[in-house]
């Protein structure tokens, strides 16, 4: 979203964060499914390619939560100052017009 319709509807650079804490979510939601389908397998050919999927989704969580804290929209080692960024993103969502 450009600049312009950023601050046209009130979000300015929160969208950027928006969508990288949707895009987190959605990779640990992967890890877990990855993680209990690998436990349900039966065959040595299934077990390998979900143990290689589940490395890729370890390795973009990892990519998209360094991401995250390297542009301080997250906090993942204190939960002061998690919690403390968590509601100033709730006050600015509902300040929206």
């Amino acid at each position: 979203m450009t600049g312009f319709f950023q601050d046209l509807m009130g979000m300015g650079g929160m969208t950027d964060q928006v969508v990288a804490m949707d895009f987190l979510i959605a990779a640990k939601t992967g890890v877990r499914n990855y993680a209990m389908a690998l436990t349900e397998t039966g065959t040595p050919e299934i077990k390998a390619t979900l143990t290689k999927q589940l490395e890729e989704a370890i390795d973009l969580h990892e990519k998209i939560s360094t991401y995250m804290i390297e542009r301080g929209w997250y906090h993942p080692w204190n939960v002061n100052e998690q919690i403390q960024l968590d509601q100033q993103n709730i006050q600015t969502a509902l300040d929206l017009p």
